[in-house]
């Protein structure tokens, strides 16, 4: 039986394999011919191509999608503007098939463990699906069911992100990859494990409690599994929902604020971050407050990492150089020049910026939708002239959550001072006072992370 279950997975993987290879690879292709021969291609047609391939698929290679579509000229800006748009709305497996799943998940009378379920998936997302249900004691609840044969899905789809990154660095020795494909590739196999997502489930609760406006759900320990995590179900609306509603100038500043917390009390005060500001990982509660839904791209940090990011912030502050480089050399970039800390310094001072400036303004005063391409597209220049850097992989999930949270701070048009609100999170920061809280926290909510 285990043999002839081990083969299935070897044949579907190399299903998963070929259905995205001949896409990716042919996508690679066109971008190599028009960088490097000339070529013109229509990309805005084969974007669209590629949105519709990865949209029709389940697990990560749409998560890998989304990922590359955030960060400033990782692709020409046909297929980013395409890739933006997709959602994690996968076909959702019928209801004979979830009636199977459970069974495996919670026994063959798992039904009578529950006063109602719904037949129909809630909502869709890349490793799974969810489902309404409600306990027998009346208490309303999300279950989410991870779809078939992810592992072997998700070792199909890392193949097909290493060989891209292969390709992209043949293009382009700006961003030395290797450590940043490791990174992605522990984060996404630990997403497999509903349990562990349980228990950062756990952790959150206890980092976020008491800071205003963020709900995070309650996970039910008797319902969940390895492959199954439920939770007590939260009421609330999508983002895309409520900014059509217009809401109030207030109204976007309470929100922004409760991203900012939900986002950076646990990095600045527990070293631990979430990497995954997707839209789809958060609701607007019926309050206006956050919900924060997805607890499976989650990185846990050395504290002397963050002591680094306090470093650059006042490196930046201060205009001073050689205390830049010591941040960088705290992170663990190595053998970078001069030059190319000057380069680097330029990205810190983008992202940097608005914590600087002691009043009210936006994420981003510059009206141009594409400033920040534009200053990454300097950057990337830079690098590149000066032969490339290899960042640590410690950075990937960081610069990923700044750069993701900053698109949605824009599109709240959010008025703040995220300077004070800054200077509010790091207030009494120590590393060892961090090390300490990180330890107790990761303990109390089992969470097996190694760093």
């Amino acid at each position: 039986m285990a043999d002839s279950t081990r083969e299935g997975s070897i044949f579907g993987e190399m299903r998963r394999f070929a259905r995205t290879s001949g896409a990716v690879g042919g996508i690679a292709a066109r971008i190599t011919g028009e960088r490097v021969f000339g070529i013109k291609t229509d990309q805005a047609k084969h974007a669209e191509d590629l949105k519709s391939i990865l949209g029709g698929l389940k697990g990560p290679m749409m998560k890998v999608a989304q990922f590359l579509s955030t960060v400033p000229d990782a692709l020409p800006p046909e297929y980013a503007a395409q890739l933006s748009e997709l959602q994690a709305n996968a076909p959702p497996m019928g209801w004979p098939f979830v009636r199977r799943r459970m069974a495996g998940e919670l026994g063959t009378d798992w039904e009578s463990k529950f006063k109602t379920f719904g037949k129909e998936a809630a909502a869709a997302a890349s490793l799974g699906q969810v489902h309404r249900a409600t306990l027998p004691d009346g208490t309303d609840v999300a279950c989410k069911l991870q779809y078939p044969d992810m592992p072997s899905t998700v070792e199909a789809d890392l193949r097909q992100l290493k060989l891209a990154m292969a390709v992209y660095r043949r293009m382009d020795n700006a961003i030395i990859q290797d450590d940043i494909y490791v990174e992605l590739a522990e984060r996404l196999r630990e997403e497999l494990d509903y349990l562990r997502e349980a228990a950062q489930m756990r952790l959150y609760r206890a980092m976020l409690d008491g800071v205003p406006d963020v709900g995070v759900p309650e996970p039910i320990a008797a319902y969940t599994t390895k492959r199954l995590i439920t939770m007590k179900w939260l009421k609330g609306t999508s983002f895309k929902s409520w900014l059509e509603t217009n809401p109030s100038q207030d109204a976007r500043n309470k929100l922004a604020t409760a991203l900012f917390r939900a986002w950076y009390v646990p990095f600045y005060r527990y070293g631990v971050i979430h990497g995954d500001p997707h839209l789809g990982n958060y609701q607007v509660s019926p309050e206006g407050g956050l919900n924060l839904l997805d607890y499976g791209a989650i990185r846990v940090f050395d504290a002397k990492f963050v002591t680094g990011v306090i470093e650059l912030y006042e490196a930046i502050r201060d205009n001073d150089e050689a205390r830049s480089r010591h941040a960088y050399d705290i992170w663990g970039f190595r053998g970078i020049t001069d030059e190319q800390v000057s380069i680097l310094n330029d990205w810190a001072r983008f992202l940097y910026e608005p914590i600087i400036q002691d009043r009210v303004r936006p994420i981003q005063e510059d009206s141009d939708p594409q400033y920040g391409r534009a200053v990454a597209q300097k950057v990337h220049a830079g690098l590149q002239r000066t032969g490339g850097v290899r960042p640590p992989r410690e950075f990937v999930l960081m610069d990923r959550s700044a750069i993701g949270l900053g698109s949605v701070f824009l599109r709240l048009g959010a008025q703040l001072n995220w300077s004070r609100l800054f200077q509010e999170t790091v207030a009494g920061f120590t590393e060892q006072g961090l090390a300490t809280r990180q330890a107790e926290a990761l303990a109390a909510a089992g969470v097996p992370i190694a760093k």
